[in-house]
């Protein structure tokens, strides 16, 4: 196979991952909450518990810019801070219930969304799209 087809292949296939994540998780975020705050707490939510280097790294943010939205999303109590039991000096964070109460919101109305799109799709389309997304989670997303 031709790597250099192969990779921008999967240019516009990330492409249209972005895409399709802004249509779904459109209107989904709570207006007491910033875009910027909200890809946070997803992030959180599937990846808790998470430091703040994480976050900053997976959010293409400055480690200052990243603690000062932290201190708003704390501030908000949406967000809960752990220290490490072996290292006091790192911490983890995580959603606090207010925040979980959020971001179940926020991903139902992204679920609802999302059972839209495939709501023609048959058995088999769904066994394949499923297969297709264990086969990128294993070999591409790791």
């Amino acid at each position: 196979m031709d790597k250099k087809a192969l990779f921008l292949k999967c240019v516009s296939f990330t492409t249209s991952v972005h895409r399709v994540t802004h249509e779904l998780t459109q209107q989904a975020k709570s207006d007491s909450i910033t875009p910027v705050q909200y890809n946070i707490l997803e992030y959180i939510t599937v990846s808790q518990p998470v430091t703040l280097s994480e976050i900053s790294d997976c959010q293409h943010m400055s480690m200052p810019n990243t603690s000062r939205e932290l201190k708003k999303l704390n501030e908000k109590n949406l967000i809960e801070k752990i220290s490490d039991t072996e290292d006091r000096r790192k911490q983890y964070i995580r959603l606090s219930k207010a925040g979980e109460t959020m971001m179940n919101e926020a991903f139902a109305h992204v679920e609802s969304r999302f059972l839209h799109r495939i709501q023609n799709a048959s058995k088999e389309d769904l066994e394949e799209i499923n297969s297709a997304l264990d086969i990128l989670q294993a070999k591409l997303f790791f």
